[in-house]
């Protein structure tokens, strides 16, 4: 009896078991489809840099060029436009030397709606950056963070006024660092950003997700080139910007070091024949003959390791530590010249190359 009981429930257990698979309405009644967690909040799924913005942009400013008429010292009329950042409670603003650099008068407009005429404290064409200043109380100043470093693939916020439409963000990614091309001299390293970066956008704030200052915006490529191209704008980097303001502030001017040297990387072949201690250096191109360096007597096809006994780090490194010497100072680079290690001594002049 019980082997017929078990042999019928066997029986009936198998039929409901291909009744099942045959019919596929059924299953979902005997199997609930499991069940997707949905948010609790939908505004959770929405991505949005609100509060980047909400951190930069009140120090972020409109800027006015004015200008007296050539015929009438009385008159005054706006001739440019353009975009700053206050980077200080004292009240400086970085802006763009080619925003104000033919005005005879500079108008800042705050976001809150306070006007005021602006002081101007220093400019620099070599790198395109000129300091303002202006007096006021309760400032907003833009985050700052000297240790941020920007990467290729960073999200990025360009914060300015184009085309005097009003305070305007765009967003991008930052698509290149260490851009030297479309520098004045080819040596000042710029941020390449796909942010929209117009007319009017100039010298206000490249930010990250943070809200933190990672550039002065400066051009698209369009403008610097006149060539019908999108997605190409650049920014100078903060590190360097700030640096110009600080050597503006305390002589009025950007005095840079200069020793006469023009120089390029040594390849990689060229480093594995050195040995690899020497990765880095650079090979002497030429020698300005009326340059400490020619007095020192440096000559080409000499390699560069070494300054005051630390490894240099390529070109671009050697050129930056030259330029933030003050004219005046002596040190000692270590060069490679037929196989032979030397030291020589040079003293740093002024750069005084426009």
């Amino acid at each position: 009896m019980i082997a017929n009981l078990l042999r019928s429930v066997g029986i009936g257990l198998v039929t409901a078991l291909i009744v099942i698979v045959s019919v596929p309405s059924l299953r979902s009644h005997i199997f609930p489809p499991a069940k997707n967690p949905q948010p609790t909040n939908i505004n959770s799924l929405q991505i949005t840099f609100n509060q980047a913005v909400r951190r930069a942009a009140p120090a972020v400013v409109n800027i006015y060029s004015r200008k007296y008429a050539a015929n009438d010292r009385s008159k005054l009329s706006t001739q440019g436009l353009g975009s700053g950042v206050i980077v200080s409670e004292k009240g400086y603003i970085i802006t763009n030397y080619h925003v104000i650099a033919q005005a005879d008068q500079v108008i800042v407009a705050l976001q809150d709606g306070r006007v005021a005429a602006a002081q101007l404290v220093g400019k620099d064409r070599r790198s395109d950056i000129a300091v303002l200043r202006i007096e006021d109380s309760n400032l907003p100043v833009i985050p700052q963070n000297q240790n941020y470093s920007p990467q290729v693939g960073d999200v990025v916020l360009a914060i300015g006024n184009p085309y005097n439409l009003g305070q305007t963000t765009t967003f991008g990614i930052i698509s290149a660092t260490g851009r030297s091309s479309i520098s004045i001299d080819g040596r000042q390293a710029f941020i390449q950003t796909d942010a929209a970066i117009n007319e009017g956008n100039s010298g206000g704030a490249l930010v990250n997700t943070q809200g933190e200052l990672v550039g002065i915006n400066t051009a698209s490529f369009q403008q610097a080139t006149d060539l019908e191209t999108y997605g190409i704008s650049f920014a100078i980097p903060y590190q360097l910007a700030n640096k110009i303001m600080e050597k503006i502030i305390a002589d009025g001017r950007v005095i840079r070091g200069y020793i006469g040297i023009d120089g390029q990387d040594i390849s990689s072949v060229a480093s594995r024949l050195l040995g690899n201690e020497h990765i880095g250096g650079i090979i002497v191109l030429g020698v300005d003959p009326n340059g400490p360096a020619a007095s020192a007597g440096f000559k080409p096809q000499d390699i560069i390791i070494k300054i005051d006994g630390k490894k240099i780090n390529g070109r671009q490194s050697v050129m930056d530590l030259v330029t933030d010497l003050r004219p005046g100072t002596t040190i000692h680079v270590d060069v490679i010249r037929k196989g032979k290690e030397i030291t020589i001594p040079v003293t740093v002049a002024e750069d005084t190359r426009d």
